[in-house]
């Protein structure tokens, strides 16, 4: 089969790797490749995606085109029409992801209890607002442009670190161009966060889907800032109850867009029920590296039912599986990460078997002029090692006892990855009806 992945910096490299090990050709267009060098030596890049499109049509059935970001909807949207089979997501997932008010509202058009949320588009307004309506607010920015540690969960019962931090939001952002920010504040609320995915096919859901725990700040027990992810606790069992509550109800929208691809609500579980917080409408890095381990049948197959629409099964492994991101300083900025960190080896424990090799999962890699793995990309996340079981415990064994054995100068990574999940949120979720006794 032909692969034509899309997007700015390889985030789904390890996915293009695999399917070239499997004999499939892959070319990958990187908007941020001539830049940074993301698994350069490993992969073909191509100059212009769009040049790439008779050598897709060429293969016909077997000519699939991957897409990346939530931001190219409306291109995907118009290859479909074009007769070219697309996976990644569409105008109306941009939108749902992007635009965070939308996002809610849409939620809420299907049937979904929402956080109320307020939208601005001026500092001043929200502050004015806020010290109107005193009380504790997360602020999150619209748009995929925009870092995610540039998000704050408030702590202030008034607001006000919310006020203080949005004066000065004001002030940075217009340093870097940004004069008419486009933002929410969403009330507070508390409760295990989990995630329900799913892959859509066009018309249907494919089951099972899966629910995730993830890990976004840097240090253990959630302390200090915002990442892209530190690591994700995962299974494709015990889902089905939250996703009819949640996930499944968005079938008829995106139904309606034609959307293709994997699409994933991010939710609050409280005694007072689920609460949807955002959905992200395309591959999540790395989530999907971690899926990959509970997914018997391969990527290849995969794709083809969700493009055939011959079913809406596939074969997954019962139990739990744990992915750990390996990072280098600067990690999560990318200031002076090219002083610090990128072009530094990377090497492994010789005695690392291929299956164990098969359980890592590259990021921001690089073969240099030698042959010599290291370092590159534009922030410093080199891999994800990732570990499976039939209990939590299992996988988190797995995963760390592989961890230990990558080696690269300054490496660092969470420890604690599933680790609350087995002290208190399982207990909370299995008392609630959403996961079985003793399931980890």
């Amino acid at each position: 089969m032909r692969f034509l992945g899309i997007g700015h910096s390889s985030d789904l490299g390890d996915l293009y790797l695999r399917l070239q090990k499997q004999q499939h050709e892959v070319r990958v267009y990187s908007r941020d490749l001539a830049e940074h060098g993301t698994l350069t030596g490993l992969l073909t890049y191509v100059d212009s995606w769009e040049q790439q499109l008779s050598w897709i049509r060429e293969a016909g059935s077997d000519g699939i085109i991957l897409f990346e970001t939530a931001e190219h909807g409306l291109a995907q949207d118009q290859l479909r029409r074009e007769g070219f089979q697309v996976i990644g997501g569409s105008e109306l997932g941009d939108r749902l992801e992007n635009e965070r008010a939308y996002g809610q509202s849409a939620l809420a058009s299907v049937g979904l209890r929402t956080v109320p949320t307020h939208a601005f588009d001026d500092f001043e307004r929200a502050v004015d607002f806020v010290q109107s309506h005193p009380r504790r607010y997360v602020f999150k920015l619209d748009g995929s442009e925009t870092s995610s540690w540039r998000n704050y969960v408030g702590r202030a019962p008034d607001g006000s670190d919310v006020v203080a931090l949005l004066r000065v939001q004001r002030a940075r952002l217009a340093e870097i161009g940004i004069h008419k920010p486009s933002f929410i504040l969403m009330e507070h609320v508390t409760g295990v966060e989990t995630g329900v995915g799913a892959y859509f096919n066009g018309r249907e859901f494919l089951e099972p889907a899966c629910l995730d725990w993830e890990h976004k700040r840097f240090f253990p027990d959630d302390l200090g800032e915002l990442t892209g992810e530190m690591g994700t606790l995962l299974t494709y069992r015990n889902s089905q109850r939250l996703f009819a509550a949640t996930l499944a109800k968005l079938a008829p929208l995106l139904r309606e867009s034609g959307y293709v691809g994997y699409i994933n609500l991010n939710t609050l579980v409280n005694d007072e029920g689920i609460w949807p917080l955002e959905l992200t409408c395309r591959f999540g890095y790395p989530g999907y590296a971690i899926l990959s381990v509970l997914q018997t049948e391969g990527w290849a197959p995969l794709f083809q039912r969700m493009l055939r629409r011959d079913g809406l099964s596939f074969e997954t492994r019962s139990g739990y599986a744990v992915g750990v991101a390996l990072t280098v300083p600067p990690f999560p900025y990318r200031y002076g990460y090219a002083e610090i960190s990128r072009g530094l080896p990377v090497a492994f424990d010789p005695s690392l078997s291929a299956s164990e090799r098969d359980r890592l999962h590259f990021v921001e890699l690089a073969l240099d002029q030698s042959g010599q793995l290291v370092a590159s990309g534009t922030q410093g996340c080199l891999m994800i090692a990732t570990g499976h079981g039939a209990s939590v415990l299992a996988a988190r064994k797995s995963a760390y006892d592989l961890a230990e054995r990558v080696y690269a100068p300054n490496i660092r990574y969470r420890t604690d990855v599933g680790a609350k999940f087995l002290s208190h949120e399982e207990a909370i979720l299995t008392r609630l009806g959403y996961l079985e006794p003793h399931s980890s």
